[in-house]
């Protein structure tokens, strides 16, 4: 689980992150053959990725206001571009112990595990006003008490082991 402590912090480790698996996916498909790198699972599969957000008590609704204002703009423009192939905002009924509790899972499926790499260029296209951008972003930041991106893996239960 990440906490969140800096916005600069985690935008600096997410792009570390895609950068390092945009690298894996990019050396692979380099050192496969032509005709191989257009079949790699890493460009032919869905990327499906799960952002959980644990809100402070009372603010639940304040954060979904300014996630629609943004995140959520970012996501449907990249729905409209083919890099996402859908999305669910989930929101839990009930409540369960503080341990546990989140407040708000998005699952995206991403077209491929490339297409996350456009978020950045779409932000700049739909948000040129960087400084309110940031620091309304901050606001929400600072909304929440954890947050964590999981990407998630398809087992196939029928397939052969690997």
């Amino acid at each position: 689980m990440m906490r969140h402590g800096s916005s600069r912090l985690r935008g600096v480790v997410r792009r570390l992150l895609w950068g390092v698996a945009s690298l894996g996916a990019m050396g692979a498909i380099a050192a496969a053959p032509p005709s191989a790198a257009q079949d790699s699972p890493a460009l032919t599969q869905p990327y499906i990725v799960e952002w959980v957000y644990k809100v402070k008590w009372g603010y639940a609704d304040e954060f979904l206001d300014r996630f629609k204002k943004y995140q959520l703009r970012i996501l449907d423009r990249e729905k409209q571009l083919g890099d996402v192939l859908s999305y669910t905002i989930y929101r839990p009924r009930l409540h369960t112990s503080e341990d546990e509790r989140w407040d708000y899972t998005v699952l995206i499926v991403y077209k491929n595990i490339l297409a996350p790499e456009q978020e950045s260029v779409i932000e700049r296209q739909l948000f040129p006003d960087r400084k309110t951008l940031r620091r309304e972003e901050n606001e929400r930041w600072k909304l929440v008490e954890a947050h964590w991106d999981l990407p998630i893996r398809i087992i196939d239960p029928h397939a052969p082991e690997e």
